[in-house]
């Protein structure tokens, strides 16, 4: 196979290349995109001799900065929207305690080697007199076509080399929708424990490639199919399988998380809610219990599952401010719309409003994503029961604006108008003014919420000041 490569820039790395007396290949993600037709910005040239060399003197040429990373001897030019890497070809050896390898200078050859996937290790020459010829030493083409995954080793010395590969392989399959290879999903299952040796930082960057998939259940089925999910994310695998009592079996759990992060992910990128969909019912294992007469239930788990959402992100080693807090709350309020179905109430509208705030509308997705029932008659119920919540929603809120509501009477109103400090009784009436508004016992406003305000204080024993 013969590429074109048209842009500019390969002329010009080859040209400097030649000048330098090395040869240069494309090499990697770049080759696979382009064969597949996949549009690809990020750009790696394995240069047979010094890499950082080659960089410096195309960047002299383009005329724009280059970072170089002596440690891994690499370097880096950016231009016009593509981002280049250069590396020195390498020929690696490991030990079988660390993830670091034995680095030595090599061949275009002894770089293919040291790849992680056959689709990955094509090359296309840079060299005048083979320009664009392709270099497939493990049949990556013929991968391609078969939509395979598979190392050009053999792969328990692959990942074992390098135990991140084992996330990558399920990451390339769930984002080409390929399959994994027979030998190497088997060698995944013997090398799970390697994963030990790898930062959390890299293995959670491969796991949120895999989230932000088209479907992302590919990738986390095998996850869990292999045992990598239950050293990353135990709480998951915990909600798999179904157990029986007196002929009562429950949902299977992991299945329909499966399902409604697929639900999410169909309807919305927004990678954090994607994660509320994958963690909301991970509180179900914990609170499961059987009762004769009701069968299996799983009351609170919405609530417990919310308070496992800080320690699942500390360790994944993921944002622990607002995405964290985001996810908590969708967690914990997930229930609430589908309870609201029963009785759609001014009040209890409100309160969902209040609680849900500006996240409102992802929440409302959540749960329309949360209906995974086979039976299409309970599916088209709970979707117009939901077509009713959704419109009582927006009638209250066009109301009583409960949106991200803030009450018309502050602390520090009540502290000026009684002569107060801050105390335990400001907090009060600030409270029962907020419950009265939701009650819908008082509009959201400023003349009815003083007189509120008055008339709690009386009740406390408190008098204006002054008075």
């Amino acid at each position: 196979m013969k590429a074109p490569l048209r842009s500019k820039i390969f002329r010009i790395i080859s040209q400097q290349a030649a000048l330098k007396k090395v040869r240069a290949f494309v090499i990697g993600g770049y080759v696979r995109d382009y064969i597949l037709k996949r549009p690809s910005t990020d750009i790696d040239i394995v240069v047979e001799g010094n890499g950082m060399e080659v960089a410096a003197a195309v960047a002299s040429v383009l005329n724009v900065p280059v970072t170089r990373f002596k440690n891994f001897g690499t370097a880096r030019i950016q231009y016009r929207g593509l981002d280049i890497e250069f590396v020195g070809a390498r020929k690696e050896s490991y030990r079988s305690d660390s993830r670091k390898p034995v680095v030595e200078d090599g061949t275009v050859e002894d770089d293919q080697k040291r790849r992680d996937f056959t689709i990955n290790a094509m090359a296309f020459s840079l060299q005048e007199e083979d320009y664009g010829i392709l270099t497939d030493p493990f049949n990556g083409l013929e991968d391609l076509k078969n939509r395979l995954i598979r190392t050009p080793l053999d792969p328990d010395t692959t990942f074992s080399d390098d135990p991140l590969r084992m996330i990558r392989a399920i990451r390339f399959a769930a984002q080409l929708e390929f399959s994994l290879e027979k030998e190497a999903f088997s060698s995944i299952v013997r090398n799970t424990s390697r994963l030990e040796i790898v930062s959390q930082e890299r293995i959670t960057a491969e796991l949120q490639k895999i989230m932000a998939t088209g479907k992302p259940s590919r990738g986390l089925v095998l996850m869990e199919e292999s045992g990598l999910l239950a050293r990353i994310i135990p709480q998951l695998s915990l909600l798999k399988g179904v157990e029986t009592m007196d002929g009562k079996g429950h949902k299977e759990n992991f299945a329909h998380t499966m399902e409604v992060l697929d639900n999410v992910a169909y309807r919305s990128d927004n990678i954090w809610l994607r994660w509320a969909a994958l963690l909301h019912d991970v509180g179900k294992p914990s609170t499961k219990h059987f009762d004769r007469e009701a069968g299996w239930t799983f009351h609170g788990h919405d609530y417990v599952g919310s308070k496992m959402i800080p320690s699942i992100f500390r360790k994944l080693k993921l944002p622990l401010g607002e995405e964290m807090k985001y996810v908590q709350k969708l967690v914990q309020l997930h229930l609430r719309p589908i309870a609201l179905v029963n009785e759609v109430s001014d009040s209890g509208v409100r309160r969902l409003l209040f609680d849900a705030g500006e996240d409102i509308e992802d929440l409302m997705m959540l749960c329309r994503a949360d209906i995974t029932s086979k039976n299409p008659k309970t599916v088209r119920r709970h979707l117009e029961n939901f077509e009713i919540v959704s419109k009582k929603l927006v009638e209250v809120e066009e109301k009583d604006a409960i949106r991200n509501f803030q009450p018309p009477i502050s602390g520090e109103v009540i502290m000026k108008t009684f002569g107060l400090s801050p105390c335990r009784e400001v907090g009060l009436i600030k409270d029962y003014i907020k419950e009265a508004i939701l009650d819908g016992k008082i509009g959201n406003n400023f003349g009815e919420a003083w007189e509120m305000m008055l008339q709690r204080a009386a009740e406390l024993g408190i008098s204006e000041a002054g008075a």
